[in-house]
């Protein structure tokens, strides 16, 4: 489905064109004119030849020529017709506006009508239920909400939330848009596909979006463009949904819900995690302006004028993990010439008020501190009051030259912020913008856009392997629980190492089972029914003579039919390895395991396929990796094992149709790694009906 005409109209028709004040019909129109529209527009009512000025067709299909774009501001019930109306008029899309479809009960039935409608023509739209796209680049609005229109920049916004992106055109701080989406009920485009558009476009530096569901395999499609188009993404996805009933009897649900495993997909496409919408619109703006950023390895630099917002800058860097590096000699040395003798050269760098209004000095320090090998970022602390005037203003617009002369020049980055959001002006902001440094609204949210300007791009070739299987995965279907020794006869056939044992047929064949063993078994019963035996009192351990054998058949028999011996494994690190399709994506759950498991909640979520290398990486930045890598005097494990058991893991979900793996504990240690335990849920196929498909 081609967006183009939709996405960047070259003429418009409104169908509800009214001149009634404060409707839709009305607001569209009067959006027109005030953004400088200079194609051609109708208005689309059969009661009326004109309306504020512009020339109205009786229907669509009387229109002096198919417009590229049809905004649909009538009552639900007819909007289907109008939609169908345009498209087999040749039109090239439709917004609509109109309320009272899927987001209602009673609407669910004209959502529908309209999706048919739209499917007859491969036509289209946006909405239903929705604010509709400005195009600021393009001077188009077909909007029926309030508007301030402003120069073109390089964001653009995709916003589920009408009201979000209403909020986020009246900003004023610095934030100049390219386009903005406001999706709606996204009954026949989603925000993957205008995702997938926005990247291919000229003049989109950075894409925020603002979602209320994942969007499903499809997002990986979109991530894939803006990695391939080297736009860079920032995602503030609200509301969480947990994992699934039956997923959730295992650890790895409780682990891993649908948030997380998403949150893993944005993050190894290369985009950025927001908290907040005031982080999410600064941390597009800061990536959009920094595109093409030199992403110099290294820490952050603070430049500030004051000890106080200098002490609270290092604090919150704590907090969030930045790294603030100290200075290198010939740095220090460098800066000693250029600072008055009450400054001291640190990091951060209080520069004091004396040089305040020193614009070659505040050149020359950005340059300095930017030339720091350890440094990757130069952020400077600027805040200026409203209405400045006279002397004052002129000091204060010759910090903010001096930033811009320092930042032209420096080798690392150069990001400017206010240590109070209302800080920072607007015209301030977008000079520094245009000057190529992006301007950020708060301390804290300045040092989050710092510390994203070094996170790497996606690997768009991943993405669409992502994306390829997450399709074929992506179907929901019925599933069933695999008995223990069924479970684990699986995983040894796909090369996942499990720990020998077998079923035993009574209580002395039991004993033959230990004898063939060798040493101290398990006992366990092994039922499609229990996920947790462990909690029915259904495993005995450490089971070392015939009599326990015995004594240990009988008491787990009684709890069900089937009973597993096995050999005990020796010590080592207790980890979980997890795997699961009923996502957005299938992923891997990874992390420290056994009983501690929800305990210690330190997993990483890496998204299918992955390779043994990847999950290694993965294992060493979980909080817990010293345990595994000989921390505090301790032997290390052997990673590669372990990797390895999660890797083929990895492979059988997919290659056996599997909804779930969970093997909990993974006993890791300095010999290998070994499957203990292993939780299987296995896809079911539906046959049809004899007759139905005669």
């Amino acid at each position: 489905m081609d967006l183009t005409r939709l996405m960047r109209p070259a003429s418009i028709a409104v169908v509800g064109a009214t001149d009634r004040p404060g409707s839709y019909g009305a607001q569209a129109l009067l959006n027109l004119d005030a953004i400088g529209f200079a194609g051609p527009v109708w208005g689309v009512n059969p009661g009326r030849s004109s309306v504020l000025g512009r020339v109205c067709a009786p229907a669509v299909a009387e229109l002096p020529e198919a417009v590229d774009a049809v905004v649909v501001a009538i009552p639900a019930a007819g909007v289907a017709a109008a939609v169908d109306e345009a498209g087999a008029r040749g039109c090239g899309g439709a917004v609509v506006f109109s309320a009272g479809f899927a987001e209602i009960g009673g609407g669910v039935g004209l959502q529908r009508d309209l999706i048919a409608a739209a499917a007859r023509h491969r036509f289209p739209v946006c909405g239903p239920n929705c604010n509709g796209i400005v195009a600021m680049h393009t001077r188009a609005a077909l909007w029926g909400d309030a508007l301030r229109p402003r120069e073109p920049g390089a964001v653009a916004l995709i916003s589920q939330s009408g009201n979000v992106a209403v909020n986020a055109l009246a900003t004023r701080r610095g934030l100049r848009f390219h386009t903005v989406v406001a999706s709606g009920n996204q009954a026949v485009v989603s925000a993957s596909d205008y995702l997938a558009f926005l990247a291919r476009e000229d003049g989109v530096g950075a894409i925020a979006l603002y979602l209320e569901d994942d969007g499903g395999p499809a997002m990986c499609d979109g991530l894939a463009a803006c990695a391939e188009s080297g736009v860079r993404v920032a995602v503030l996805k609200v509301g969480s949904s947990a994992a699934g009933a039956d997923a959730a009897a295992a650890h790895s649900g409780a682990l891993a819900g649908d948030q997380r495993i998403f949150r893993a997909l944005i993050e190894d496409a290369g985009a950025v995690w927001a908290d907040d919408l005031h982080e999410l619109l600064e941390l597009a703006k800061t990536l959009a302006v920094r595109r093409g950023s030199r992403a110099r390895a290294g820490g952050v630099a603070i430049m500030t004028c004051s000890g106080g917002d200098s002490a609270q800058g290092a604090d919150e860097a704590e907090r969030l993990g930045v790294s603030l590096p100290a200075f290198a000699p010939a740095t220090c040395d460098e800066l000693r010439e250029l600072l008055p003798a009450a400054a001291t050269p640190a990091n951060p760098l209080d520069y004091t008020a004396m040089i305040w209004g020193d614009t070659a000095a505040l050149c020359g320090l950005v340059q300095a501190v930017g030339a720091d090998p350890a440094v990757g970022r130069v952020l400077v602390f600027y805040d200026q009051f409203p209405d400045l005037d006279g002397a004052i203003k002129e000091s204060w617009d010759a910090v903010r030259e001096g930033v811009i002369a320092g930042g032209a020049v420096s080798e690392a980055d150069t990001i400017v912020s206010s240590t109070l959001p209302e800080l920072l002006d607007d015209d301030a902001a977008w000079r520094f913008i245009q000057a190529g440094i992006p301007a950020v609204a708060g301390l804290r949210t300045g040092l989050r856009c710092a510390a994203a300007l070094a996170h790497a791009p996606g690997d768009s070739a991943r993405l669409r392997e992502i994306a390829a299987l997450a399709q074929t995965a992506s179907a929901p279907s019925p599933a069933e629980w695999l008995a223990e020794h069924d479970a684990k006869e699986l995983l040894r056939s796909a090369g996942v190492s499990v720990i020998e044992g077998r079923l035993v047929e009574d209580e002395d064949d039991a004993v033959v089972a230990w004898t063939e063993l060798g040493g101290d078994v398990a006992l366990k019963l092994s039922d499609p029914a229990v996920q947790h035996k462990s909690e029915l009192g259904a495993v005995r351990l450490a089971v070392r003579d015939e009599a326990q054998v015995r004594s240990a058949y009988r008491e787990v028999s009684a709890l069900g039919a089937s009973v597993l011996v096995e050999r005990m494994a020796a010590p080592g690190v207790e980890m979980i390895v997890a795997a699961r399709t009923d996502a957005v994506v299938p992923a891997l759950v990874i992390g420290l395991g056994g009983v501690w498991t929800e305990v210690l909640d330190d997993v990483a979520i890496v998204p299918l396929p992955a390779s043994a290398a990847r999950i290694e990486r993965a294992l060493r930045s979980l909080r817990g990796a010293p345990l595994l890598t000989g921390g505090r005097g301790g032997t290390p494990v052997d990673l590669g094992a372990a990797a390895l058991v999660a890797a083929r893991v990895g492979e059988a979900l997919i290659e056996a149709d599997l909804e779930l793996i969970e093997l909990n504990p993974v006993l890791v240690s300095a010999e290998g790694a070994i499957a203990v335990d292993a939780t299987v849920r296995r896809r079911v196929a539906v046959t049809s009906p004899i007759g139905a498909l005669g």
